[in-house]
C-alpha cells in the first residue's frame, strides 16, 4: 500500500497579520511536539490527527518508522485589511472542521469583525457566496465537533414541508438583503446557506460544506419542496458554492423548477433552470433529514387534515364559527403565503386573522369590492384547494403587483373591442368570453373545453388561454390564463 500524502496551509512567512504569526507559532509547537513524542496523544489539534493517520499509514503499508511524511503547502493568499478573520487555517487558528469564531466566514472574506476589530468584510460580492459554521447570532458558540468534518448534526428537528416553504417565504416577503457577515433578527446569516439553515430550523448557521451532514442524497426525480439542491466546491468554496431551496417544478418537462435562494441582492423566488444557471451539472439534490413524511407529494399536510375538495357551505365561515374548516382554510392561505396573518398557527375559530388572509388572498387575485370581503366562497375555495390562482402578495403592498405585458397595439378592423380584465374571472358571464372561446377553438386551442364554449367564465377557458399566451413565448405572469388587451388583439389578429 502506498504512503499516504498529506497536504497542510503554511501560512506565508512574510505576512505580518496577527493570524498568521499565531498560526505560525502554533505549527512551531506542534512540530517540536511531534518529533518530541512521536506523534502520540500530547500532541494538540490537527497536527496530532496528522501524526495519528500517517502513523496508521506506516503500520498497515508496512512502511516501517523510517517512513518519510510528505507535505506540499499550497500557496497561501494573503487576506487584505478589510477582511477581518480569513479563512480557517490562515490566520484564524481554527483547523478545518472545527466552528469558526462566531460570524466568522468559512469561504475567504466572509466573516464577521472580530471583537473590538474592522466592520463587515468588504467581499460581501455575489462571486463569494460563503459564511461559515457558526451558532444563532448571539448563542453560545457549539462545541467543535473536531478536524474530520465541518460539523457533526445534531438530531435533526421534525418539521413539515409546508413548514419550510413557509420559513423561506418569511425572508422573501421581508426582502432580507444579502450579506455574509450580517444576521437577520431570527439570527440566522443572511447568505445561502444561513437561508436554508433558517428554513430547515436547524438552530444553527451552517455553510455549504456542512449542509450536506443533515440531509440524504436523492436522484432528481425524487425532489419534493423542501428539498435543497447544493454545489459545494471543496478546491475553493467561494467559487461557485451555492445551496438553493427546491420549490417545486415548473411543468411537467422537469426542465426548470422553482427556487427559493439568498442571494445578491435580496432574497428570491424564481423559476430556474435544472440543476443551476452556472454549473448546473455539478449541483446535487438532497433531502433534509428530519422532513415528516417525505416521499410522497402533497405530504406537507398529514391524510387527516387535507383540506375537502367541495365548498362546505359559507355557513361554516365568519364571526362566531368553529368549525374544522376554519382551521382547513387557515393551513391552506398560510401555504399561499399567509404566514404573516397567524402567529399562533390556525385554529378552528374564525378570528379577524382569517378574514385579513382570506381578503389578501382574494385581492392577490385582482378582486374588489364584494368579491374581496374576507369571506370564502366557493371560488375562493376552489382556488386554494387546486392550488391555482396567485400567491398573496408579500408585506408592504396592497394590491398585486402591474403585470409585465407588452403595450398593446392598434389592432386591425374587425378585431372586437376589449371589454376589459374584469370580465374575465371566476363567477362571471359575458358575451366576450363565449368570443374569445369560440376564437380559441379556431385557433386551435380549445383542447381544454370538454363542452362550449359558452358566456360563462370556467377554469377550461383559462387554461386554453394560458396555452395561448405559452405559444407567444410569455411565461409566468405574462401567461397567467387571464387575457389580457395585447392577448385579446394577437387572439382576434
Amino acid at each position: 500500500m502506498p504512503m499516504p500524502v498529506f497536504e497542510e496551509f503554511e501560512p506565508a512567512g512574510d505576512c505580518a497579520c496577527p493570524g498568521c504569526a499565531q498560526r505560525r507559532r502554533a505549527l512551531a509547537r506542534g512540530r517540536a511536539i511531534a518529533l518530541r513524542d512521536a506523534g502520540l496523544p500530547a500532541v494538540g489539534g490537527a497536527r496530532r490527527a496528522l501524526v495519528l493517520a500517517t502513523a496508521a499509514g506506516v503500520v498497515l503499508g508496512a512502511g516501517g518508522p523510517a517512513a518519510a511524511l510528505t507535505t506540499t503547502p499550497p500557496t497561501p493568499t494573503r487576506p487584505t485589511p478589510s477582511e477581518p478573520l480569513p479563512i480557517p487555517g490562515h490566520g484564524s487558528g481554527v483547523a478545518h472542521g472545527e466552528a469558526p469564531a462566531h460570524g466568522a466566514g468559512a469561504g475567504h472574506g466572509a466573516g464577521a469583525a472580530r471583537s473590538g476589530g474592522p466592520g463587515p468584510s468588504a467581499r460581501d460580492t455575489p462571486g463569494s457566496p460563503q459564511g461559515g459554521r457558526a451558532p444563532l447570532h448571539g448563542r453560545p458558540r457549539p462545541p467543535a465537533s473536531g478536524p474530520g468534518r465541518p460539523g457533526a448534526p445534531s438530531l435533526a428537528r421534525r418539521i413539515d414541508r409546508a413548514t419550510i416553504i413557509n420559513r423561506a417565504k418569511l425572508w422573501l416577503e421581508a426582502q432580507v438583503p444579502y450579506s455574509m457577515s450580517e444576521y437577520w433578527t431570527d439570527g440566522y446569516r443572511q447568505d445561502c446557506s444561513g437561508y436554508v439553515s433558517m428554513a430547515w430550523n436547524l438552530g444553527t448557521n451552517e455553510w455549504t460544506g456542512s449542509l450536506d451532514t443533515f440531509a440524504t442524497k436523492i436522484t432528481k426525480d425524487e425532489l419534493l419542496p423542501g428539498d435543497m439542491l447544493l454545489f459545494h466546491n471543496p478546491a475553493d468554496p467561494n467559487k461557485g458554492s451555492h445551496v438553493v431551496l427546491f420549490g417545486g417544478w415548473v411543468d411537467e418537462t422537469h426542465t426548470h423548477y422553482i427556487a427559493y435562494e439568498q442571494t445578491p441582492p435580496l432574497t428570491r423566488r424564481l423559476a430556474t433552470p435544472y440543476g443551476y444557471w452556472e454549473n448546473g451539472a455539478k449541483y446535487v439534490p438532497y433531502r433534509f433529514n428530519g422532513v415528516a413524511a417525505g416521499a410522497v407529494p402533497g405530504d406537507s399536510v398529514p391524510p387527516a387534515q387535507k383540506p375537502s375538495a367541495t365548498f362546505p357551505g359559507a355557513s361554516k365561515f365568519g364571526p362566531g364559527a368553529d368549525n374544522k374548516y376554519v382551521a382547513e382554510l387557515g393551513r391552506m392561505l398560510i401555504d399561499r403565503g399567509a404566514l404573516r396573518f397567524y402567529p399562533k398557527g390556525p385554529s378552528t375559530k374564525w378570528s379577524e386573522a382569517d378574514r385579513q388572509a382570506t381578503e389578501a388572498f382574494q385581492l392577490a387575485q385582482g378582486w374588489t369590492g364584494a368579491d374581496a370581503d374576507g369571506l370564502p366562497g366557493p371560488d375562493t375555495w376552489r382556488l386554494l384547494v387546486q392550488r391555482q390562482g396567485s400567491d398573496i402578495v408579500p408585506t408592504g403592498r396592497t394590491t398585486p403587483p402591474p403585470a409585465p405585458r407588452p403595450a398593446p397595439a392598434p389592432g386591425p378592423v374587425g378585431v372586437p373591442a376589449y371589454p376589459g380584465l374584469s370580465v374575465f374571472r371566476p363567477g362571471r358571464s359575458h358575451p366576450a368570453i363565449a368570443a374569445m372561446g369560440r376564437q380559441l377553438v379556431k385557433r386551435g386551442f380549445g383542447t381544454h373545453y370538454s363542452s362550449g364554449p359558452g358566456p360563462a367564465w370556467t377554469e377550461a377557458d383559462r387554461r386554453n388561454v394560458e396555452a395561448f399566451q405559452r405559444a407567444q413565448g410569455w411565461r409566468g405572469a405574462m401567461a397567467d390564463g387571464y387575457p389580457g388587451p395585447e392577448t385579446w388583439r394577437r387572439l382576434f389578429a
